[in-house]
């Protein structure tokens, strides 16, 4: 049976989910038939994607400039790219867009800690929440998402005792990116599954092939270990100091 958000949230605390970033058609539904539970699939592939993968749920990302200029124009990027097949969408935009979106019933994933979009604004590529007040603000920014209305968090590259207490005290789906095992989701780029580029490989990512012609193999085995909490192992994920955890589980009561 196809997820749906009503599943998703249903098995907070419960299951633990799988999504992976696919960039076309093939690796898409190679994620299907080897049981991925989610994909991330940008705006320009949604349709590849969905036709090669249709039982399985989808979240789109639009570039930022379709959405970012008025309730309105977010409002429309959303509904045209669940025309195109997605059961939700990723937002990296202001609180106010997401609850307009999340205002008309379309599901809403945002994104929290290690921001591609936001880096200059926290000294560039480094994990973050790795001080009391850094896990605060992950923590913050989780629940104002909460509020806006949306169903999910991508929380990257945030240590993993902060992501999975984040994860246990809030109502939405949290997926950890570099986020640790305690999370409802781990999410991996399929382009790191399968070993396909040449540039660098960040900490949190495992390369589970070598060849595409393994594909189905390889987000298969990363699914199993996903569910049998052999992924994400110590080398993937990020500490934050014990006394700087103790401060923040402190403050927020």
């Amino acid at each position: 049976m196809k997820l749906t958000v009503k599943h998703i949230l249903e098995s907070k605390g419960k299951r633990k989910f799988t999504q992976v970033l696919v960039s076309d058609g093939p690796t898409a539904n190679a994620c299907e038939i080897a049981g991925i539970d989610m994909l991330a699939v940008r705006a320009a592939y949604l349709k590849e994607g969905r036709a090669a993968a249709p039982n399985t749920f989808i979240t789109a990302a639009s570039p930022r400039g379709t959405y970012n200029a008025s309730d309105a124009e977010a409002i429309k990027t959303a509904f045209a790219m669940l025309g195109d097949g997605a059961d939700a969408v990723y937002m990296c935009a202001a609180l106010d867009r997401i609850r307009a979106v999340a205002n008309e019933r379309i599901p809403v994933m945002g994104h929290v800690g290690f921001v591609p979009a936001h880096l200059t604004w926290i000294g560039g590529y480094r994990a973050f929440g790795k001080t009391a007040q850094e896990a605060r603000k992950v923590y913050e920014d989780v629940l104002a998402l909460q509020e806006a209305g949306a169903f999910a968090v991508e929380m990257e590259v945030v240590p993993h005792k902060v992501a999975a207490e984040i994860a246990r005290r809030v109502d939405i789906c949290v997926v950890s990116l570099g986020s640790g095992p305690g999370c409802d989701c781990d999410y991996l780029f399929g382009c790191d599954i399968l070993g396909s580029h040449n540039t660098h490989y960040p900490r949190h990512a495992k390369k589970y092939r070598s060849h595409y012609e393994d594909s189905i193999e390889a987000f298969r085995e990363f699914r199993e270990e996903v569910e049998s909490g052999a992924f994400p192992g110590r080398e993937h994920v990020v500490e934050i100091k014990d006394e700087e955890f103790e401060e923040f589980v402190g403050g927020i009561g």
